[in-house]
């Protein structure tokens, strides 16, 4: 038996390697130290290497790149994930399929990086956005890799491949930025990543390379492909839409203001609960699989994720002035207000998780596609009313869009899954509680302190870590779900340590 006959024969009949919570311990130390390394990064390069407007010109150009790269996956990492019974032909025709549909993408990229600049009036955007667009000629041979490695819930080999590509990034933007390359210097960085993903992915899969081509049994990828593509493409517009009409009608530093607070809400976002995403989905996968109810399982996911999130992007929000001051200087203070609106906007996104995964995993494709054309139509709607009245209008139309997000997919989630209105309501309003506990310390110190204008480091420590406490102690009071995912945490943690045996939990 060769060793892609060996994984395969893995990936379909074995045992995942480590449990739901365990495979999210390692999703967390993945997610915390490619945060660390990447805010580090952005601290570095904001204060003494990169203004404003470079971030905004890289920016710009990436945004317009992966408005078409975002394609590349065509739904094979959720394929080789959801697929019940993965065969060594169905691995042969998915890689097939991810690497003539990427290179395909990638060189319209390609095609496209001198339309970019001459569309924005910018000839130093062109070699930016080329580069960028040469790094996605690498996507292609690390997406079926690495979706072995989640299928068999490997994510030890996924945090050293998320890890992996972090240092190469930084390690290559800040250099080259050092030598004055400003954006261009981002885009390398970028280009690296991408070069080492591959690299770490192809390593812990054992060398995957999709030969011999097969388009045999194309039909499931192509379905799901096709579905995957429409996601993704309302995605991109939602996501980088904000960017390209800022760039258009105002400039790339307003571009690079927006950016940096937009980007530094996200990374947040996603180290306190965006990690744990990808776990869910195989884990789901299982309990669809078993016939049992998919809508208590749901239910602890939506409170893990606003127990956690919404105190955090809460209190990221009532603390953006000094953040924004400390970090990266009093040269990018105008990204604080934007900060404060996109931090809220994302307590409305992380209020029902999994809205793009659960229906692709349980048929609901055709809905989900309109819910995702309707939710991009009132993204772009709200940013066109937005943009004329300046920035802040713009950060605040995330806001209302956050809104619009809940009232669309609500119901279809809860039609899809079977959870009780009153037990998902119950749930929002102890996350609530528990928010208002964590902020509250800050809040006070503006009153008792100083104004967050004048707020300092020694400040931001203090209120911050009494929020974390109160937090804790509104999870008890309240009787939030939480409480128990952490404790059982962190009892698989030291069962761990001490050489017990865990059995896989279901999420």
């Amino acid at each position: 038996m060769t060793r892609k006959e060996r994984l395969v024969a893995e990936l379909a009949e074995q045992p995942p390697v480590m449990s739901v919570r365990t495979a999210a311990v390692w999703a967390l130390v993945s997610q915390y130290t490619s945060f660390a390394i990447q805010f580090v990064t952005s601290v570095v390069l904001a204060r003494w290497f990169i203004t404003p407007a470079e971030l905004g010109l890289f920016s710009i150009a990436f945004a317009a790149v992966t408005l078409v790269a975002f394609l590349q996956d065509f739904g094979v990492t959720r394929y080789i994930n959801g697929e019940r019974e993965l065969t060594l032909e169905k691995l042969h025709t998915a890689f097939t399929i991810s690497v003539i549909f990427a290179w395909s993408i990638a060189l319209l990229a390609i095609l496209a990086s001198g339309p970019i600049a001459a569309f924005y009036h910018d000839p130093a955007m062109r070699p930016v956005a080329l580069v960028i667009a040469c790094s996605y000629l690498l996507v292609p041979l690390a997406i079926v890799p690495q979706a072995t490695c989640q299928r068999r819930m490997d994510y030890k080999s996924n945090t050293m491949i998320e890890v992996g590509s972090s240092i190469a990034n930084a390690g290559v933007a800040i250099t080259l930025a050092l030598f004055g390359y400003g954006a261009l210097a981002l885009a390398w960085g970028a280009f690296a990543q991408q070069a080492a993903r591959l690299v770490v992915s192809q390593w812990r899969a054992g060398f995957m390379l999709p030969w011999p081509l097969r388009l045999a049994g194309a039909g499931p990828v192509f379905q799901l492909g096709g579905t995957n593509s429409a996601q993704a493409t309302c995605y991109s517009i939602t996501g980088r839409a904000p960017e390209l009409v800022i760039g258009r009608l105002i400039d790339n530093a307003a571009v690079g203001l927006f950016a940096r607070a937009s980007g530094l809400a996200l990374q947040l976002r996603l180290l306190v609960a965006g990690a744990v995403t990808g776990v869910f989905y195989p884990a789901f996968r299982r309990v669809r699989d078993s016939g049992e109810p998919l809508g208590p399982p749901y239910l602890r996911v939506v409170a893990a994720y606003t127990g956690v999130t919404w105190p955090a992007m809460a209190g990221i929000a009532v603390l953006a002035e000094p953040i924004i001051h400390l970090l990266y200087g009093a040269r990018w203070i105008a990204a604080a207000p934007l900060l404060g609106w996109v931090a809220l906007s994302q307590l409305c996104y992380v209020a029902l998780p999994l809205n793009g995964d659960l229906p692709v995993l349980l048929g609901h494709m055709r809905g989900l596609i309109r819910r995702n054309v309707i939710e991009t139509l009132a993204s772009v709607l709200l940013l066109a009313v937005a943009a004329p009245f300046g920035l802040i209008w713009v950060a605040i139309s995330r806001f209302a869009h956050g809104l619009v997000f809940m009232v669309i997919y609500a119901p279809f989630m809860q039609g899809m899954l079977g959870f009780r209105w009153r037990e998902l309501a119950l749930i929002y309003l102890r996350s609530l509680v528990v928010t208002a506990a964590a902020v509250a310390p800050v809040l006070a110190g503006y009153q008792l302190w100083a104004p967050a204008t004048e707020a300092g480091a020694l400040q931001m420590l203090v209120t911050a870590g009494s929020g974390i406490l109160l937090w804790l102690a509104a999870l008890r009071l309240a009787g939030h779900p939480l409480l128990g995912e952490i404790t059982g945490l962190l009892g698989e943690l030291l069962a761990g340590l001490r050489g017990r045996r865990v059995q896989p939990a279901t999420p």
